[in-house]
């Protein structure tokens, strides 16, 4: 869907959902200034069963002069537009409209209607209303407060920016001019009594599991940022190295990842526990997830949610390797050869975006990869979008520079970020066409366990290798270690007898 779309209507309500948060108050009021900005009649409303309380919502509703109304009744619109909810959903309530359109971070499976945008991979709904409204061409700059209600709407949902897993959040964060003084202001108004109650509740019924040095902590249902400062408090005990806080909502199950040790990275954690029932993500040492309550029944109906962090955490630590670079591959009679196939990639020298020396981050899909710019660092573009760095010499043994016009377009193109100042370069414009050699051959097997690689230019982080994935080395340099997803690989490879 269009923002566009929705121009076609002249009444609109845009409805969040009833216990209003930051996330759905920033959302749904960017989406009100566009239709009013356009020219069309706009309400800002939310049901249920009382209005607005919490302090930092009260105070980002004032400062902003947000125009939300509390409602029990609604004569019928044109168009009712939800933000950051779903009909069917049991935290919202239902109006009558002639028509619906949705706009979701969350992936229920009721939503019907053909006007529909639900991004699951994203941490909030803000995200989502950033890059519809980028896509129009909508400056968010223009006025700070709509800038403002947007960082915000991002900063809570993602654990004060904790859990960003996306470009499009990280992309946010560095472009919204927002009111630094009032999100400062705001940051300290998160907590009322009630929460600093929920949070004693979840600490004292917290599991802690002394082999692996872990806890599962439950908390009631509650905002998002609760759980994380739950996490951080759980970090202070000597013996807890990593923690996982989840609360059950309506539509499934929201988490937080803890983790004080290098061993574990958080953001990795979070995607293993929520591996086939959700998204997840975030930094080294603090992220999150959401689990589909839908997906959630249809894999694991019988096992109650307790049970399966257990069962989970129990995966991640027994069962899994580590590869790193340094050592060189061991086993290698465990790989098979395999061919890289003919296939119509691009490149970008690094000095045509920046000057020799020029220390910046490729920021992509897969998160961001630090370079120093020089005549021996290009940087590869693959089918999907994905972008890796590439030395010179191996990109002439293994490529074919073409002729051929490069104009592919993806969900979201990879950049090039100059560390110190945030100069953001937009790969696609500065790329040119090359052509895989079908005869470049390399080393590869499928993973079995969970695996760690930390390759030559990630040595400080690892990859996360979920079962499936390809783990591959050069045949000329078994220190040329890397990981590709099962459904990529098959598209660059083929196995050589």
């Amino acid at each position: 869907m269009k923002l566009t779309d929705l121009l076609k209507f002249n009444d609109v309500v845009i409805q969040i959902h009833d216990n209003p948060d930051a996330d759905a108050v920033g959302s749904g009021y960017a989406m009100y200034r566009y239709l009013a900005d356009n020219g069309k009649r706009v309400r800002l409303i939310y049901g249920g069963r009382s209005p607005i309380g919490k302090s930092n919502m009260l105070l980002l509703i004032s400062e902003l002069k947000i125009p939300v109304e509390y409602v029990t009744a609604l004569d019928k619109p044109e168009l009712l537009l939800t933000v950051d909810c779903q009909y069917g959903e049991g935290n919202v309530q239902k109006f009558e409209a002639e028509n619906i359109a949705m706009i979701d971070h969350h992936n229920t499976g009721k939503y019907s209607d053909e006007m529909a945008e639900i991004r699951s991979h994203l941490v909030s709904c803000a995200t989502i209303c950033y890059a519809l409204l980028k896509d129009v061409g909508y400056d968010v700059n223009a006025d700070v407060k709509i800038a403002t209600a947007l960082y915000y709407g991002l900063y809570m949902d993602s654990n004060q920016l904790a859990e960003i897993n996306h470009p499009y959040d990280r992309d946010m964060i560095e472009f919204l001019q927002y009111d630094r003084t009032l999100i400062g202001r705001l940051k300290y108004a998160n907590l009322n009594m009630a929460d600093f109650e929920t949070a004693g509740q979840a600490i004292l019924s917290s599991e802690y599991h002394k082999e692996y040095h872990y806890a599962i902590i439950k908390a009631k249902e509650c905002d998002p940022n609760l759980l994380g400062v739950i996490g951080d408090f759980a970090l202070q005990v000597d013996s807890i190295d990593v923690c996982v806080i989840y609360t059950e909502n309506p539509g499934g199950y929201k988490i937080s990842v803890r983790s004080c040790v290098m061993e574990v990275a958080a953001n990795e954690l979070a995607s293993f526990l929520v591996e086939g029932v959700g998204d997840g993500g975030g930094h080294l040492d603090k992220a999150g997830g959401y689990m589909s309550m839908t997906k959630y029944k249809e894999k694991y109906a019988e096992l109650d949610i307790k049970s399966y962090f257990e069962n989970r955490f129990k995966s991640y630590f027994e069962e899994y390797e580590v590869i790193n670079y340094a050592d060189g591959m061991k086993n290698p009679e465990s790989f098979k050869k395999y061919r890289k196939r003919s296939n119509h990639l691009g490149y970008v020298k690094s000095t045509d975006l920046f000057e020799t020396g020029v220390e910046c981050r490729i920021r992509t899909l897969e998160g961001d990869v630090f370079i120093n710019c020089s005549e021996d660092v290009y940087i590869m573009i693959g089918p999907i979008g994905e972008a890796y760095p590439i030395k010179s010499g191996r990109f002439a043994a293994s490529y074919e520079v073409s002729d051929l016009p490069y104009d592919k377009q993806f969900e979201y193109a990879p950049s090039a970020i100059q560390m110190g100042d945030n100069t953001t370069i937009n790969l696609l414009p500065y790329a040119r066409s090359c052509i895989s050699k079908p005869g470049a051959m390399v080393w590869a097997k499928p993973v079995n366990i969970h695996t760690k690689v930390f390759n030559r230019w990630n040595y400080e982080t690892y990859m996360n290798a979920k079962i499936g994935d390809m783990i591959i080395y050069n045949m000329q340099d078994d220190k040329d270690v890397y990981v590709v997803q099962q459904y990529l690989f098959d598209i660059l490879y083929e196995e050589v007898s």
